[in-house]
């Protein structure tokens, strides 16, 4: 009996060691590595976002499409654009984008970007270090933010806009939508022609009130006014009693 309880410890006691050695020498399993940013097609983002065909084109024409996108993939930055609309362009009308060089138009494109990401709430510092510098670089090709209850506006000197919406706003890429098309001073000048003034206000005439003096003029030349025909009334008496008199003093006469 003794014998059996000495294996039967014996086994567990193996046993135990084999398990205990398994579980020691067991590598352990790495945690998985974070997942890197969602790649952003710059290309397909603008043609389905929004109406920003014509903005599209230029940046295609100018390849400047190709260094938005290596900003925006392959850089811990990160990039933001701001994107004018399709009306945008056809509204403008002078200054012509028709006169500008290639290369001109190419700084044009890259006036419209930063190279940091920023969503809506970093502009609030924004407004506080302007002008930023573009990616088009240079204190000329600089922007101004100003924060106003939330909305954010932007100045270039020839164009005041403001981001009238957010299009994506995702770690690495910003892209925001402005009404107009933004021009540098460094391809404009900075002879910037002033903001027509505001039409005057029309002049509207008012008549006199009743207690003005014209008002007082008309009542008092009315024939139906109190004044006028009490006066009248004290005449017509003293007639007659200058009439009664008369008559009387006639019939004393001939007594």
């Amino acid at each position: 009996m003794n014998y059996y309880y000495i294996v039967v410890i014996s086994l567990l006691l193996v046993l135990s060691t084999s398990v205990n050695g398994q579980a020691i020498g067991s590598p352990s399993l790495a945690p998985a590595p974070a997942p890197g940013p969602e790649y952003t097609n710059l290309t397909e983002l603008l043609s389905v976002a929004g109406p920003f065909n014509t903005f599209l084109d230029y940046l295609i024409s100018t390849k400047v499409i190709d260094t938005f996108q290596e900003q925006a993939n392959n850089t811990v930055e990160g990039i933001t654009l701001f994107v004018p609309k399709d009306s945008a362009f056809s509204k403008l009308k002078k200054p012509s984008l028709s006169n500008l060089t290639a290369d001109q138009l190419k700084s044009l494109c890259l006036f419209h970007a930063l190279p940091h990401y920023y969503s809506l709430a970093d502009f609030k510092n924004l407004s506080e270090i302007s002008p930023v510098n573009t990616f088009a670089g240079g204190e000329l090709y600089s922007l101004n933010f100003t924060d106003v209850s939330g909305t954010v506006h932007l100045s270039s000197g020839w164009a005041n806009t403001k981001v009238s919406s957010a299009v994506h706003a995702s770690y690495p890429v910003a892209v925001y939508q402005v009404d107009k098309v933004l021009l540098p001073e460094a391809i404009f000048g900075t002879d910037i022609p002033p903001s027509a003034a505001p039409a005057p206000a029309p002049v509207v005439d008012i008549a006199p009130a009743a207690d003005s003096p014209d008002g007082k003029s008309l009542a008092a030349s009315s024939p139906d006014s109190p004044s006028h025909s009490s006066t009248h009334r004290m005449m017509c008496w003293g007639m007659l009693n200058h009439l009664f008199l008369a008559i009387a003093g006639g019939l004393l006469m001939f007594l």
